[in-house]
């Protein structure tokens, strides 16, 4: 009995393939591969690194969660939809609820002999509209989209308007007071450098250190808003939405620019400005130095 349920999947495989890449010639004849020969099976596994983007506003998050829907339980819902194997998809960064991605990157180890340039098709078949599959390739056995990324930048959008937009409402978030952008770009070049961040910390999971590095904050015009680009090495629970908050701080007067620096320095999250919502945090781009399989995607364009 356990030999056919093995044999109907391996033709459930078979016509998955087929079905998403007609001209394929299935390639093991029955001198290549048996059923018999676990080894043969074991070969044939793969560590495949994908590339999406999501609107999280109706995610609890990419982490699984018992009280809602998240990012990484639709991936493994769809790779065992296609697959029929049940996989551990590992992300980049545990985004949270209600923050999207442009670009987001993860990886999970599963047998496939669907064409990687066919798999982002079959994936999308399976996922809700709010994720996109664009890109997947297969990378070296140790990769984890993780601790393989080598930096990371999120963007905060700010609508600041008394009036409200229907088209903004989902993406940015609306703030009702005039902001200097001028004194912004100058505070938020206090943010920049290795140094520690638990003023602009929320109480979540430990960490062992709340040290990071910063490459870059910038506070940028796009059209009628407000971009707030910040690139790390790494980042605490809600560190870009309390740097976010922080500047509007600056931008409306609250704080002089240099009282960043003594802001950092307190190490008190009393000091810092509010973490701003969810909805206006994108995962905007990603480097990936040592693993040039994924240059092809540009992460970091």
């Amino acid at each position: 009995m356990e030999n056919c349920g093995i044999a109907q999947s391996a033709i459930l495989r078979f016509i998955i393939i087929g079905a998403f890449a007609p001209n394929l010639h299935f390639p093991f004849s029955h001198s290549q591969f048996s059923i018999h020969d676990p080894l043969k099976v074991t070969e044939m596994m793969k560590n495949i690194a994908v590339v999406l983007s999501y609107d999280g506003t109706n995610f609890n998050g990419w982490q699984i969660q018992k009280n809602g829907p998240s990012i990484q339980e639709s991936m493994e819902d769809a790779i065992f939809h296609l697959l029929k194997q049940k996989v551990h998809v590992s992300g980049v960064g545990r985004t949270d609820s209600g923050v999207h991605a442009r670009r987001y990157v993860a990886n999970f180890h599963a047998d496939c002999t669907i064409p990687m340039d066919r798999l982002p098709y079959a994936l999308n078949s399976f996922l809700p509209e709010d994720i996109a599959v664009s890109g997947a390739v297969e990378v070296p056995e140790d990769f984890d989209a993780r601790f393989n990324c080598t930096k990371k930048e999120y963007a905060y959008y700010l609508f600041p308007s008394t009036l409200r937009d229907p088209f903004h409402a989902r993406y940015a978030y609306r703030y009702n007071y005039p902001l200097d952008i001028t004194k912004m770009q100058e505070g938020a070049q206090y943010f920049v450098g290795k140094q520690d961040f638990a003023s602009v910390r929320s109480q979540g999971t430990p960490v062992k250190s709340t040290v990071r590095t910063i490459f870059w904050c910038e506070v940028e015009p796009v059209d009628d808003l407000i971009r707030i680009r910040v690139c790390g090495d790494g980042f605490l629970y809600n560190m870009v939405r309390a740097i976010a908050g922080t500047l509007t701080y600056v931008g409306g007067g609250k704080l002089a620019p240099e009282q960043v620096r003594d802001v950092l320095l307190a190490c008190d999250r009393e000091q810092a400005g509010p973490t701003l919502p969810a909805c206006g945090l994108f995962m905007n781009r990603l480097w990936y130095d040592d693993t040039p399989e994924l240059d092809r995607f540009r992460l970091s364009d």
